[in-house]
């Protein structure tokens, strides 16, 4: 559990001085935890004082190393300085595809309302976020579902519309719902490796025994750019494809089974405890006045 995983921590500090701030953050996690531990009570006791050099490294992320990493969700608690540090500071990550089209928007009306808060934004494929998010990188993520287990909670705030993609003069388009016969004769253009809509483009050709010939792209943009010369045919967000479909450069191909149903979550760690600014972020994505921001922000650009 926490408790053990922040002990261990401290068996594995650096220094005596990483050693003595993250028994100070032991304290935190059995304080937290409740837990009745004679010999971390005793460790907490023993090292009130933390190394004021060390500290704010653990709690703002730029120490990067296992035992910082492990403890990280406490440090806000440990001492006044981290939880300055760690206040007028939140740190997003979002998948591509929302890092172009909707975090943006957000972030900008979440600023326009806490102009104290200090947002960054680091973007990243499905892996590389939840990576970040489990390891305390970041404080906030904007992407698909969350995966399985206990170690992260999310709200799902708007439904991801998937379509399937090719050039205006693509046989597939403009005539009746494509079959899997044609679908598996086509080349199909895939993000790298570790990107959500991959994954999910994959499922989708598996759950329907699909196995065409596959092109992988680096990104939503040369995706579409390879769709438009002819090279084959994609699943990809409607976000990222709206401009292409209403300038006509890009048309959607119907197909006789359903296509993936994806929603977009805004997702946080569940080890540690609240933090005012990222419960404030959470709520404000997952009601209705982001709905109204993004609405508006969608009926101006398109």
């Amino acid at each position: 559990g926490p408790v053990s995983a922040a002990y261990e921590a401290v068996k594995g500090a650096k220094d005596a001085a990483q050693r003595a701030t993250l028994r100070v953050i032991v304290g935190n996690v059995a304080g937290h935890e409740r837990s009745k531990s004679l010999l971390l009570r005793s460790a907490y006791a023993a090292n009130r004082f933390p190394h004021a050099r060390v500290l704010p490294g653990v709690a703002d992320g730029t120490d990067a190393s296992p035992a910082a990493s492990a403890v990280r969700p406490w440090a806000d608690g440990a001492a006044p300085e981290a939880a300055a540090t760690r206040v007028r500071r939140l740190r997003t990550a979002a998948v591509t595809t929302a890092a172009e089209y909707l975090v943006p928007t957000l972030m900008q009306a979440f600023r326009e309302r806490h102009p104290s808060i200090v947002l960054t934004l680091d973007v990243g494929n499905r892996d590389r976020v939840l990576r970040q998010l489990l390891d305390h990188d970041v404080d906030i993520a904007i992407g698909g579902r969350p995966p399985g287990g206990d170690r992260l909670t999310g709200a799902a705030f708007m439904p991801n519309e998937i379509a399937l993609i090719a050039r205006p003069d693509n046989p597939l388009v403009g005539g009746g719902d494509a079959t899997d016969e044609q679908l598996a004769a086509c080349t199909w253009l895939l993000r790298e490796e570790g990107s959500g809509t991959r994954a999910m483009t994959e499922h989708y050709l598996e759950a329907h025994g699909l196995r065409p010939r596959v092109l992988t792209l680096g990104s939503n943009g040369a995706i579409k750019h390879a769709a438009r010369a002819g090279l084959g045919i994609s699943l990809q967000s409607l976000l990222a494809i709206e401009l292409e479909l209403e300038a006509g450069v890009l048309r959607t191909v119907p197909v006789s089974t359903p296509l993936p149903q994806r929603d977009w979550y805004v997702l946080r760690s569940a080890v540690g405890p609240s933090r005012p600014h990222v419960d404030g972020f959470m709520s404000f994505v997952a009601g209705t006045e982001a709905q109204d921001v993004l609405r508006d922000y969608r009926k101006t650009s398109w």
